[in-house]
């Protein structure tokens, strides 16, 4: 005798599909280097519960689609927009499937300089950062009423300043060891992603260029700000830092909803040399030798969305 039972969730599709673009326009290239994921939804129940494969889009079929729309696309070195394309064209071809959920990890090239010129056609990795665009397309309402979601964001982009970053005030028990600071090394490695109002319009393929949603600027300027207010601000604490960036993200870009950070210190302690010809190296304007600690390490997130 079996126990009855219910599929309730049922989504699939091809993991880290590796591709290269280069788009060509005379001796100047551009290049976008992505891995994607691609997973779909819709009337695939009978796959589980029947072993029926006639519902199944093979996932060496959506590995194939990921190469063809990278060669056919005139969207494809923007990634939301890519991203969309393929969503779209997932839920249009296949009448049974009626979500597709697409993830896309961009690689960082960046152009060699030359005798202070960007080479045309030779770049570099000059950094472990990524850009990654996460894409909901939903024809659950129907195919002439397709909509999207988008969350975009950077992920392991590693700062460091030697300065302007305290931690006081702190709840101080039974249980603190840990010593007041008004000056410390701050560091961390910035994920950050961020939630995209598009226009209420169906999603076509061919509609996707005409979003109006200025998908690199705002990118640029999550980056930006970012960048500017962790080296600028006066952090009282990482909490304190994490929310001015979000703050002026949502005031520049008026297509952001929300913004979500995730801070993980990357701890350096002071290395005590008192005990040799009593180097002092520990106290505030004295610390100038530090010893990184990977583990256990603090670890800040919040979300701010728009009021």
């Amino acid at each position: 005798m079996t126990t009855p039972v219910k599929l309730t969730a049922a989504r699939y599709g091809k993991d880290k599909v590796r591709v290269l673009r280069v788009v060509k326009n005379g001796k100047y290239h551009e290049v976008a280097e992505y891995t994607v994921r691609a997973l779909l939804e819709g009337d695939v129940e009978t796959s589980y519960t029947q072993s029926d494969n006639s519902v199944v889009v093979a996932t060496d079929s959506i590995k194939n689609t990921v190469y063809i729309k990278a060669k056919e696309s005139k969207n494809v070195l923007q990634p939301e927009s890519f991203a969309l394309e393929l969503g779209t064209h997932f839920v249009k071809t296949y009448a049974h499937i009626y979500k597709a959920f697409i993830d896309i990890t961009q690689l960082k090239w960046s152009r060699i300089p030359i005798d202070g010129e960007p080479h045309p056609h030779s770049f570099q990795r000059d950094g472990d950062d990524k850009r990654i665009v996460s894409v909901e397309v939903d024809a659950s309402q129907g195919k002439d009423k397709i909509s999207a979601k988008v969350k975009s964001g950077i992920q392991d982009l590693l700062v460091l300043k030697s300065t302007g970053s305290a931690f006081e005030n702190f709840v101080r028990d039974e249980y603190t060891t840990l010593p007041e600071v008004s000056d410390r090394i701050f560091s961390t490695s910035v994920d950050c992603s961020y939630d995209l109002v598009l226009p209420s319009t169906s999603l076509t393929v061919e509609g996707v260029s005409d979003l109006g949603v200025p998908f690199d600027a705002i990118y640029k300027s999550v980056v930006d700000t970012t960048l500017k207010i962790f080296a600028e601000d006066a952090s009282a604490s990482v909490q304190a830092t994490l929310y001015k960036m979000c703050e002026k993200i949502i005031h520049d870009n008026k297509a952001v909803s929300d913004v979500t950070y995730r801070l993980p210190n990357q701890h350096y302690f002071a290395v005590d040399m008192s005990y040799y010809k009593g180097y002092k190296n520990t106290a505030v304007g004295d610390a100038e030798v530090y010893m990184p600690v990977s583990a256990p390490s603090g670890l800040i997130t919040a979300t701010v969305t728009r009021a």
